[in-house]
């Protein structure tokens, strides 16, 4: 906020490459039953309306719905045993080409259609990451400066 103290090691920013943006949809528990990894997706964003379709991958679960997240979790200790439906988050991955054609921001309101009908994918619980989220090469310079440095110690002393 406008003339907030700014305290040591306080975050001030992030930043969001929006060429590596995702959806993240949630479905109620029993629509996640026929979801596979790698299902196409069909998505509107309210932002360009009906006339921009993007398309995209279903990539797996996030990690948990709201309640579990939740500063004071619902507690159910009046015997009221009403069974609720939870929403739980679903990553789905956006076409590079349609994000060209049509960039979105982060927070914005989809509407999501998954072709349920391939089932040859991975359960939703069997993702797993196979590169790194997010990496940088901002220290790369410093990084082979050093190793330069080292390999020359090591050489100096290995000739003596």
């Amino acid at each position: 906020q406008v003339g907030q103290r700014v305290a040591p090691g306080a975050a001030l920013m992030t930043v969001v490459p929006l060429d590596q943006v995702w959806v993240e949809a949630n479905f109620k528990e029993g629509q996640l039953r026929k979801m596979r990894i790698g299902q196409p997706v069909k998505m509107v964003a309210d932002l360009y309306g009906s006339s921009v379709t993007y398309h995209g991958t279903v990539a797996g679960l996030d990690a948990g719905t709201g309640s579990a997240f939740a500063l004071l979790p619902a507690q159910n200790a009046t015997g009221n045993w009403i069974k609720v439906v939870q929403r739980v988050p679903v990553r789905i991955t956006l076409d590079p080409e349609d994000l060209k054609q049509h960039p979105l921001r982060v927070g914005l309101s989809m509407d999501v259609e998954v072709d349920v009908g391939k089932d040859d994918g991975a359960p939703l619980t069997q993702a797993a990451r196979k590169e790194p989220a997010w990496t940088t090469r901002a220290f790369e310079p410093a990084h082979n400066e050093v190793d330069a440095m080292i390999a020359k110690i090591i050489a100096a002393n290995v000739a003596s």
